[in-house]
């Protein structure tokens, strides 16, 4: 099998930079990585490999549900990085190398799919600490309960002072800058709502509260930032084969040890993806692949620069097609 470089939109007489980006949480589907693993014994292997890192049949949630387990954090998580881990050994190990992407980046979550493909963070690793971090938010989602909600058509500014503003006897505050004039905030349930109110009457086009077990990116997720942080400083990091945007700086990484601080920072800190695809494409970045569930990255990245290439594989047809 030949992965190709997914070029068929981007021509500049076969000189461009490409971008391996990964999914975070909310991409996930009952039914995900089931085609990959009817179609490869290498798909099998790696599930029951994480079934046993996991210590549950992450196989059967996946791909049968029901969709509320699916999206418990303790399992969302895992199943989402499994199923890029997945995509991206298949096609490496059919054709194509680190060398093939010019850089990685990963949304939240998806930043430990992008060092696993780029050789930072082995799968078992890899899987071991995207298991412990969905664990450890839920449980700080449990103990000190918070939300989160989407506000389209705001610029940042104005959001960073709504969330300064409602944030003076709680928590808000922005957790995700997907892109511009998209903006998520987290925090404690009365101030994002406080928030929310504001929001609209500054004229936001879109605000919406979001089904999730607790404010990401925030605060509130500080009980979980030791315990994951421990393990961190357990695992062998490695220098990443190619420049890693780091979620907390929208910065490329390379260095391990820089690799693990920033990935305990992440934990409440805001993910600059807005940032991260337009550094990215003033680097020379033209291709963004999106490997994992969904398509949301890519929609996000042409938000942000139109004029860049994107494609996507999450099915295994999907990579059939681009086969020579």
């Amino acid at each position: 099998m030949v992965f190709t470089r997914l070029a068929a939109t981007v021509e500049d007489n076969g000189m461009y930079k490409t971008a391996f980006i990964f999914p975070g949480q909310g991409s996930q589907y009952v039914g995900m990585g089931k085609d990959w693993y009817e179609s490869s014994s290498e798909a099998r292997a790696m599930f029951a490999k994480a079934n046993e890192i996991l210590g549950l049949d992450i196989a059967k949630i996946c791909f049968e549900g029901p969709e509320d387990d699916l999206r418990q954090t303790s399992v969302t998580q895992p199943a989402i990085f499994l199923h890029s881990a997945i995509i991206f050994s298949l096609a490496k190990n059919g054709s194509f190398s680190d060398g093939d992407a010019d850089a990685m980046a990963g949304h939240s979550l998806g930043e430990y799919s992008a060092l696993y493909a780029a050789g930072a963070l082995d799968f078992e690793s890899a899987l071991s600490l995207v298991g412990l971090r969905g664990k450890l938010m839920q449980e700080a989602g449990t103990a000190r309960p918070g939300t989160m909600a989407a506000v389209v058509g705001l610029d940042e500014k104005t959001i960073e002072e709504i969330c300064s503003e409602a944030s003076k006897d709680g928590v808000v505050c922005p957790a995700n800058y997907n892109s511009p004039g998209q903006i998520v905030i987290s925090g404690d349930i009365a101030n994002v709502r406080n928030a929310m109110a504001a929001a609209k009457s500054h004229g936001a086009k879109i605000v919406k509260e979001l089904v999730v077990s607790g404010a990401f990116h925030s605060p509130l997720m500080e009980s979980a930032k030791e315990k994951l942080g421990n393990a961190i400083n357990n695992v062998r990091i490695r220098d990443a084969g190619v420049p890693v945007y780091a979620n907390v700086s929208a910065a490329p990484v390379t260095d391990a040890e820089e690799i693990g601080a920033a990935l305990v920072r992440q934990l409440t800190n805001p993910v600059r993806w807005r940032e991260s695809v337009q550094n990215m494409s003033e680097a020379g970045i033209v291709k963004f692949v999106e490997i994992g569930p969904g398509k949301v990255l890519q929609g996000l990245v042409k938000r942000t620069v139109p004029s860049a290439g994107v494609a996507g594989v999450d099915r295994f047809d999907e990579v059939r097609i681009t086969v020579k």
